[in-house]
């Protein structure tokens, strides 16, 4: 069953080729059947493959399947080869379990649409990228995922690209995304200088040997990578690219969000731990770059009032908690959560979806209200996932983010927890203001008062599979110890657990009890504090003005160049060369007169010329 690993893999990618040569001929239902049944195939050879490899593991903890030698140059011989392990696996389940679902709601939400065929071309692009970088044994065949994952976010994002806001959005998350990118390849270039090669675990091991503890030039690799994974995970200071990327259709947003592209970054790290572990100065990056994203991206969401750009923030927050717990060494709990969070952040966003289509296409928060009689369904599903967000006890979020802290202060980083811990505090009222603005009160537009639900299987069920799994999943165990450490902890420490669990279920509720005081029971309350701190609401709605300051720093240097440079003073000095080398050709024509003297003449003083140089330089 192994042997068929790369069908995984084989469907999308097929299903891509095979829609996009349909150039939008091919009738709705059978682009449908072919975008949403070719992740369905691979999610079912993903579920087969995975039981095989749980009933019987593979000698070493992991089966590599060599396609072909992709280059040979000179000792560079880097293979198309997959490579399944635990870690591997987890990321399979998430990317083809959950985008099936997606895919599936898509069909719904799609309907109609004119590019509905070219919509499931990209997606189906989209997953086989992200299979590519999660089954790459090697670097480079990784990279080749990496931008394929953002080849195919630029293409969704931009979707609807005769709006010309969705195309400035694609641009930004492609142009911010590259820059993460370059410092990758940067990092990459060095590895295989230092280590001679970029298989994964060979170069991994060659690491261990040749640099110690603390060495700089590890140091150097280790923050290299961390700039690609800080990109594409949309963390400090590369996150600008997330809220704008909402331009897409919902259900990109919610496969960007949950099962790919931003939890890249989160795999990448956990992936190459070993050189981050040889460098504590990158390491310790690692975590504080989350905990400042975490405590950013929520101070953010509380100032929003577009439905999807609170949860573009929020997952801008959750990674940010991954990268917290990677920082801190708590590597299990940091993948644990990535796969919790693709339960819940999916059911957000496709429920979210369903909000918007009941209202129109309206995104307003305000311009909502009391659609919880209005949409149930709908309700009760992203109520669940809200109560995964904040880590209500019992949801699958409530498992995962505690083991993050529980585990951050257990391997004595209590500063990350701290901020751990207010980050929830934050999530909390945000969330609930979100579910109290949106479904409770009264209707406060004429869209709200029409709100109508969706229906039929591709809408529901989709949403009531993730509903199940963000309440349940904090029960699936990961079987990760053969590919993550777990350093042991002391009896001492683990009596802390109960005490962190007790503190992160007291900050949640008091969370969701004062987004209730003040979004719900006094709303005044709200109003009062947003007219008294105005500027500080306008600072947190603009995301702390990193878009304000990137435009100072980047973007207006370069027009102004642009504009000085508009004439390309570089291709005006080379244009003289032309002019230069005709008038020399003009003055030499003058000399052809025709008259038999003058050449003589200059035969003449030729020779002189000549005997006088030959004597002289003898």
């Amino acid at each position: 069953m192994m042997d068929l690993l790369p069908f995984v893999f084989a469907f999308p990618l097929a299903g891509f080729v095979s829609l996009a040569f349909a150039r939008g001929r091919m009738p709705e239902k059978a682009a449908a059947i072919v975008g949403v049944g070719s992740i369905g195939l691979s999610a079912l050879l993903s579920a087969l493959i995975g039981y095989q490899f749980l009933m019987h593991p593979p000698e070493g903890g992991a089966y590599v399947q060599v396609l072909w030698t992709w280059i040979d140059v000179d000792g560079f011989t880097p293979q198309f080869a997959l490579r399944l392990d635990a870690l591997s696996l987890v990321m399979l389940g998430v990317i083809t379990g959950v985008g099936f679902l997606i895919h599936m709601y898509a069909s719904w939400y799609m309907r109609g649409d004119d590019g509905y065929d070219r919509f499931f071309s990209y997606m189906n692009l989209f997953v086989a990228s992200m299979l590519f970088l999660v089954l790459g044994d090697n670097l480079l065949f990784l990279y080749f995922g990496w931008e394929g994952v953002g080849l195919s976010s630029y293409l969704l994002i931009g979707f609807w690209y005769k709006d010309a806001a969705n195309g400035a959005a694609a641009r930004k998350a492609f142009v911010v995304t590259r820059v993460g990118d370059t410092f990758m390849a940067i990092g990459l270039f060095l590895l295989f200088h230092h280590l001679g090669t970029l298989n994964i675990q060979d170069a991994m091991a060659a690491a261990t040997k040749t640099w110690p503890v603390g060495d700089e030039m590890a140091t150097i690799c280790a923050l290299l990578i961390l700039g690609g994974a800080v990109g594409k995970s949309a963390q400090l200071p590369l996150q600008t690219w997330l809220p704008d990327a909402m331009a897409g259709p919902t259900p990109v947003s919610a496969l960007i969000h949950a099962a790919t592209m931003v939890t890249a970054g989160v795999y990448l790290i956990a992936r190459t731990h070993v050189l981050f572990e040889l460098s504590p100065i990158a390491l310790h990056w690692v975590g504080w770059i989350g905990a400042a994203t975490a405590l950013l991206a929520g101070f953010t969401a509380l100032a929003q009032t577009d439905i999807k750009r609170v949860l573009a923030y929020s997952t801008m927050s959750q990674i940010g908690y991954m990268f917290l717990a990677l920082g801190a060494g708590a590597y299990q709990p940091a993948i644990f959560h990535l796969m919790t969070h693709a339960f819940f952040k999916a059911l957000l966003f496709l429920s979210a979806g369903s909000v918007i289509l009941a209202m129109h296409h309206e995104q307003e928060i305000f311009q909502m209200g009391g659609l919880r009689k209005k949409i149930p369904f709908v309700f009760a599903v992203f109520t669940i996932g809200c109560l995964g967000l904040v880590a209500f006890p019992g949801t699958s979020g409530f498992f995962s983010k505690d083991q993050m802290l529980f585990e951050a202060l257990a391997h004595g980083h209590p500063d990350l927890y701290y901020a751990g811990l207010f980050g929830a505090f934050l999530t909390a009222i945000y969330t609930s203001r979100l579910v109290f603005i949106t479904f409770f009160g009264e209707p406060r537009s004429e869209h709200a008062k029409e709100a109508h639900g969706g229906h039929g299987i591709a809408h529901s069920l989709p949403l009531a599979v993730l509903a199940v799994l963000a309440l349940l999943g904090g029960f699936i165990h990961l079987p990760l110890d053969a590919v993550l450490p777990e350093p042991p902890l002391s009896e001492e420490a683990e009596h802390l657990k109960h005490n962190v669990e007790l503190m992160s279920m007291l900050v949640g509720f008091a969370g969701i009890g004062l987004a209730w005081l003040v979004f719900h029971a006094r709303p005044q309350i709200a109003e009062s504090l947003k007219s008294n701190l105005s500027l500080v609401w306008k600072f947190f709605r603009s995301a702390f003005g990193f878009d304000w300051l990137y435009d100072l720093l980047f973007v207006r240097p370069y027009l102004w160049f642009v504009h000085v440079n508009r004439n390309d003073g570089i291709d005006v000095a080379i244009g003289q060369i032309p002019v230069a080398l005709k008038a020399m050709h003009g003055r030499l024509a003058k000399t052809q007169s025709g008259q038999t003297r003058w050449y003589v003449a200059a035969m003449g003083i030729g020779a002189v010329v000549l005997v006088a140089a030959v004597v002289i330089l003898k």
